[in-house]
């Protein structure tokens, strides 16, 4: 049984009235299975490159998932009420490809012919943007659970907010399959222990207990309890399932879908199942393509067509589009209810669907870049910042904050700040604990889930812990919001461990991520701003620890700042240096220039973003580095990526070493980021 709209509806195949129909159903179930594996043998083999053992180990679980139990639409993948399906060990994508093709979405035979070919829709692990129905990229083993708990969150939080008495509009559940790799990485252990902490009954996870890994058995490496993990994480588990029963993994499900805690359904399986001689080996985890062992396990399974071709009665059985569209239709109707008794919930749903702002909130930052004009307190960006969410929280409420344990650090909580707890989705805010891989898997994953803008933050340096989150986001090209405070040596005492050197290199070396190193207030909103707009990727926010001053602009400067990079002091004469400095540098930039100015020349260039910069116009970007003139880049972080600015005639006063243990300004001073001491390495 499902829940739809608020009523149960049963599903085909496991709820016959007589036996004989049953055990055609169970016939029929078996060959729907089947095909799923053929489907990964071939593709496989095809492309001589894959993996072809765990779609054939989950094959089972998955025919009696999608066939019973998920609520989708293949003519529209991206319906808001469907129950999300996360494929986390996405080594196993010709199991995904072959739901889909086999369900009627948008995804033929060829595509799944084309499987690992350049620019087909079926790449070697499953790419959000690439393949309709495919929620999220996974193969990184361990993000699609952590991206799954935030969608099962993002869920709880609309339907908190829009749901009513009589009509439950956001209704759905979030499955995930997952296997033993998954639950090895240590970011299941993040994502999953807070999934318990919050009571996620809306989150379910099938595990492919198979005891394999590409090294062999398991039990030399990964012995511990998993139910027993997951039970003191405050999951419900079902251990045992019999991964190839139908009637047992449809139990499962059945009472998953009725806890009131996320559920982990533990399946015994076979990896490779129906292949005679590699089945329960290590050897099937990846591509089983002996042409021998193939037609011995096509007799094995009884299956009699020819590579790719399936029977006519195995694509109707699979085929969801009439089911799915009626589904839709079925929500679309009890919306237009929904929405005839609630007007405003309704239309602000539609704009949280459509991912669309609210007006104003251009006008909102400029204007409060006007008042901070008027009145320049020195102040640490990581406080601007937070005077930019006071701004911006009351505007948006589909913000959704948080931090990795370091709220009062990262200034990321705001006046309206209120935390989201176990049985209290009302709030705005998540303490995600010292996680930081997966606060921004999770984060993706709400983000993905669509209908929030999530943000959290931790402290540069631990960018190092979250890294392949990162990256995914922006692979993904998704609007997560990554914000980052003690930015530099400027964080003085707690030494080189909290000292990032080399993060802001590895972060604009990123493709589809915009970073922010902004230098005080202005900047600070600009980058807010822009990262509440670039909903085509990821944005991260480099905030300092110390006090910086607020620097006065012309609103020409005000709105130059958008474009990455602009002329921020002007010598008189014309320039016979460029300096070009961010964040906390930029002080000290503007302070040469001034002490040189009647001897030499110095136009002082704010770059907080380079990759806004760089997509300007070459006669742009001219205008603010100038052509013949010398530049020179100073910056508190590692030299070598600066290059591509000054050239082979510039310098770049920065890091080549990491830091030490000492009060920023000191260390400042010691590492050469000193008025003094740059006029004269510059000879100025």
């Amino acid at each position: 049984m499902c829940i739809f709209g608020g009523k149960p509806i049963y599903m085909k195949k496991y709820f016959s009235d007589n036996n004989n129909s049953q055990k055609m159903s169970k016939s029929l179930s078996s060959q729907s299975a089947n095909a799923l594996r053929i489907l990964a043998l071939d593709a496989v083999k095809e492309a001589n490159s894959g993996h072809s053992g765990m779609p054939m180990g989950m094959a089972d679980i998955a025919e009696v998932l999608w066939q019973g139990h998920l609520n989708h639409n293949p003519g529209n993948p991206d319906w808001f009420n469907r129950d999300r399906f996360v494929l986390s060990n996405g080594h196993g994508s010709m199991l995904i490809y072959s739901l889909l093709h086999l369900s009627g979405y948008d995804l033929s035979i060829q595509d799944l012919k084309d499987f690992r070919q350049l620019h087909s829709k079926t790449a070697g692990h499953p790419e959000f943007g690439i393949t309709p129905g495919v929620e999220t990229t996974t193969g990184p083993l361990g993000q699609g659970i952590a991206n799954a708990v935030g969608m099962a969150i993002a869920e709880k939080v609309l339907a908190t907010k829009f749901n009513t008495e009589e009509h439950k509009i956001i209704n759905h559940k979030t499955y995930v399959f997952t296997g033993d790799g998954c639950l090895m990485e240590g970011i299941s252990h993040e994502a999953c222990s807070l999934a318990g902490t919050l009571g996620l009954g809306n989150l379910i996870v099938l595990y492919d207990d198979n005891n394999i890994s590409i090294d062999g058995n398991v039990e030399g490496w990964f012995t511990e309890d998993i139910p027993k993990r997951f039970e003191s994480y405050g999951w419900d588990v079902l251990p045992n399932v019999d991964g190839h029963n139908a009637d047992e993994i449809d139990q499962a499900i059945q009472k998953a879908k009725s806890n009131d805690k996320p559920t982990l359904i533990c399946c015994k399986t076979v990896i490779g199942r129906g292949s005679p001689n590699m089945a329960a080996t290590s050897a099937a985890h990846g591509a089983i393509t002996d042409p021998e062992e193939i037609i011995l396990t096509r007799n094995e399974l009884n299956w009699k067509n020819d590579p790719f071709d399936i029977p006519k009665e195995v694509y109707d059985d699979w085929d969801a589009r009439e089911s799915g569209k009626s589904k839709e239709e079925s929500w679309n109707k009890m919306f237009q209810q929904y929405a005839s008794k609630n007007q405003e919930l309704s239309s602000e749903l539609k704009r949280l669907i459509s991912g669309d702002l609210p007006d104003g909130i251009e006008d909102s930052i400029y204007s409060f870049i006007e008042e901070v004009q008027k009145d320049l307190p020195k102040m640490a960006t990581r406080v601007s910042s937070q005077k930019v969410l006071n701004i911006l929280g009351p505007l948006i409420p589909e913000l959704l904050g948080g931090s990795a344990d370091l709220t009062g650090s990262n200034n990321t909580n705001w006046d309206g700040t209120k935390e989201i707890r176990v049985n209290d989705f009302t709030g705005n805010y998540i303490n995600y604990g010292v996680r930081e891989f997966g606060m921004t898997g999770i984060m993706n994953g709400m983000t993905l889930h669509g209908g929030l803008k999530p943000y959290g933050g931790t402290f540069l340096t631990f960018l190092d812990y979250a890294r392949n989150a990162v990256r995914m986001a922006a692979l993904m090209k998704i609007q997560t919001i990554l914000v980052y405070s003690h930015d530099s040596i400027g964080v003085g005492e707690d030494g080189p461990t909290h000292q990032p050197v080399e993060h802001l290199t590895s972060l604009r070396t990123t493709p589809n991520l915009e970073t922010w190193r902004p230098c005080d207030t202005s900047e600070t909103a600009i980058s807010w701003l822009a990262a509440l707009e670039n909903t085509d990727r990821p944005t991260a926010l480099i905030l300092s620890r110390q006090g910086l001053p607020n620097i006065q602009r012309t609103k020409d400067q005000v709105h130059s700042i958008k474009k990455g990079a602009y002329i921020l002091f002007e010598p008189t004469e014309s320039p016979e240096m460029i300096l070009i400095a961010t964040g906390s540098e930029i002080e000290i930039a503007i302070a040469i220039a001034e002490e040189v100015r009647e001897r030499t020349p110095i136009r002082v260039v704010s770059m907080p973003c380079s990759e806004r910069f760089d997509i300007q116009s070459d006669t742009y970007k001219e205008s603010v580095l100038g052509k013949g003139i010398k530049r020179v880049a100073i910056e508190a972080s590692h030299s070598d990526w600066w290059r591509k600015y000054v050239g082979l005639e510039g310098d770049v006063i920065g890091m080549e070493t990491f830091g030490e243990s000492a009060p920023g300004g000191v260390l400042f001073e010691h590492f050469g980021f000193a008025k003094e001491k740059i006029i004269a390495k510059l000879d100025l």
